[in-house]
């Protein structure tokens, strides 16, 4: 068996990295809204990043089902940009050390891919591994956003109403990985944002704040949320006139505006109502089979559009 460090490549001037926390960013598997995309461009967009360690992307990435880009300029190539999956270190808004796990979602080895994360989580001394994505569901945008929190230990996601029993669905290397860092003892803890299905396809922004709400409670980050939510005021105009400007959307809107309100007012404690998922009353939401159709549909559509 190879090494997991072989997958990797470590860089000088790191070794005072201890027991923080590491943010999960793969680009590739279901991201409704482009939920997790837009924390993670936040993140670059904010904060100073320093490479801890770059994987070998030749080994990880299938370059014919997502090509890096190229330039040419009038008769000869002038530019290549090839893909780059790394281990950064960034600081937040308290100056607050934290690690970020970013890039394409690896094709190819996810088993040598996991054993090397977990080399570097244990190297690292990682505190709490944590990951956030967006999926489609019938909900409404007019609504609090909610959330289906995973982890590998229940005490990770107490508080939070499990939605629904038992599905499958198409693996992910996020997920594996969340698998073998829990076989291993290591904590790790993932959202998936529900993001509305008539709006899986585009930018939702709101998803994204409370993403990152979720990321910083977890972890106790200062994250910047102040671009997304001058983009969220933007985008909230938007959907308003895309709705008004169409009576069966406004119909779909109001179906699920009720179905939400009906579970929700199932609650005991009002105050939890905005944070917690669709729970306790499963009667109203989506069978397996429904959800599972819902994703698949997503998956096709993502396809369909040369996003793999």
């Amino acid at each position: 068996m190879r090494d997991p460090a072989d997958l990797y490549e470590l860089h000088p001037g790191f070794d005072d990295i201890a027991g923080l926390a590491m943010l999960v960013c793969l680009d590739g598997f279901v991201d409704a809204g482009h939920t997790g995309r837009q924390v993670a461009e936040a993140l670059f967009e904010r904060f100073e990043a320093e490479e801890v360690a770059t994987f070998d992307a030749d080994r990880l990435v299938d370059y014919r089902s997502r090509r890096p880009s190229m330039t040419f300029v009038e008769n000869t190539w002038t530019d290549y940009e090839p893909p780059k999956l790394a281990l950064y270190r960034m600081h937040d808004e308290e100056n607050a050390p934290f690690l970020v796990l970013y890039g394409p979602e690896p094709d190819r080895e996810w088993e040598a891919f996991a054993a090397a994360v977990v080399q570097l989580v244990e190297r690292f001394s990682v505190s709490l591994s944590i990951s956030t994505h967006g999926v489609p569901m019938a909900v409404p945008h007019t609504r609090p956003v909610t959330v289906t929190p995973h982890s590998t230990r229940p005490e990770l996601v107490e508080g939070h109403t499990p939605w629904i029993g038992r599905i499958e669905v198409p693996a992910s290397a996020a997920a594996m990985l969340e698998f073998r860092l829990g076989e291993r003892g290591h904590d790790f803890v993932g959202y998936a944002v529900h993001v509305p299905s008539y709006l899986a396809q585009s930018q939702y922004p709101r998803a994204a704040i409370a993403a990152a709400g979720y990321v910083a409670g977890a972890t106790g980050l200062a994250l910047p949320t102040g671009g997304l939510e001058e983009v969220a005021g933007a985008t909230d105009v938007d959907i308003a006139e895309q709705v008004a400007a169409s009576a069966e959307v406004q119909r779909v809107v109001a179906n699920l505006e009720r179905q939400y309100d009906d579970i929700m007012s199932s609650r005991t404690d009002p105050e939890e109502r905005p944070t917690l998922p669709l729970a306790d009353d499963e009667a109203g939401l989506p069978t397996a089979d429904e959800l599972g159709a819902e994703l698949e549909r997503y998956l096709a559509e993502r396809e369909g559009d040369g996003n793999g």
